[in-house]
């Protein structure tokens, strides 16, 4: 069994540093790895993903992040990318990695994602150059995202994302913002892999479970759903269920 800690939207400024700390300090106990859905700083400077390095560095397992659309709003993505992974930390986009964990080899593929919507009210690829740049972009990522998860050999493969891969973990989202929460096209490449489970954030008023069209578990881990430092996921257990009672309060 292999045990992943995840949480998304943790939203860290230098106001912030030692909220988490007490329960992330107990991970070693609880999960062998920690995964984080975007949205890891408030504004998206260095100082900030150097807060964050802080709260969610050294914390004695592995830590794999995807950045999140407020990671990118001071425009410095690559300067935020670096101060995190100068901390050990390890941030995907449209990449992957695997952990040896428990003797098991876990897959993360992640990407940050991006909105156009769902089956049946969603953006399309046509017309004004303003709306084929849009679509490009969540066709992009996606893509990214899709190549990512069908390059890893491992025993258990999960797909981290910011934005959501299917409508069902929006609920309780105003309808009318569901295209600027996520996409079809992410749960497509999440199913085009032997995905075991798919996580994000990004909704902060949604609900935490669902699944992509090919059955695979999908959970929003952003921090204001699941109300909690972490919750703890299961893999390569005896239950089907991937929900575990592991959780860590904050």
């Amino acid at each position: 069994m292999i045990r992943i800690a995840a949480v998304g939207d943790v939203h860290v400024d230098k106001d912030v540093v030692g909220r988490y700390r007490p329960a992330l300090e107990e991970l070693p106990d609880r999960a062998d790895a920690l995964l984080i859905a975007g949205d890891l700083t408030r504004h998206g400077t260095v100082q900030e993903a150097k807060c964050f390095a802080t709260e969610f560095g050294g914390l004695g397992v592995p830590v794999v992040v995807v950045l999140g659309n407020h990671d990118h709003q001071s425009d410095q993505p690559d300067a935020v990318t670096k101060a995190i992974e100068d901390a050990g930390i390890t941030v995907l986009e449209s990449a992957a990695t695997v952990l040896e964990l428990r003797g098991h080899r876990l897959g993360i593929a992640g990407t940050k994602g991006f909105g156009g919507g769902f089956a049946g009210a969603c953006a399309s690829n046509f017309g004004e150059r303003e709306m084929k740049d849009f679509v490009g972009t969540t066709e992009r990522y996606a893509a990214g995202l899709g190549e990512a998860l069908r390059s890893v050999r491992c025993d258990a493969l999960v797909a981290l994302t910011h934005y959501a891969p299917v409508p069902e973990t929006l609920v309780g989202e105003p309808l009318e913002i569901y295209p600027f929460l996520g996409c079809y096209q992410l749960g497509q490449a999440i199913d085009s892999a032997p995905t075991a489970l798919a996580l994000h954030g990004h909704a902060h008023h949604g609900s935490e479970r669902g699944r992509t069209p090919g059955g695979v578990p999908v959970r929003n881990v952003a921090h204001p759903v699941i109300k909690q430092a972490y919750n703890v996921y299961q893999l390569l257990s005896d239950s089907d269920d991937v929900d575990s009672e592991l959780a860590a309060v904050s």
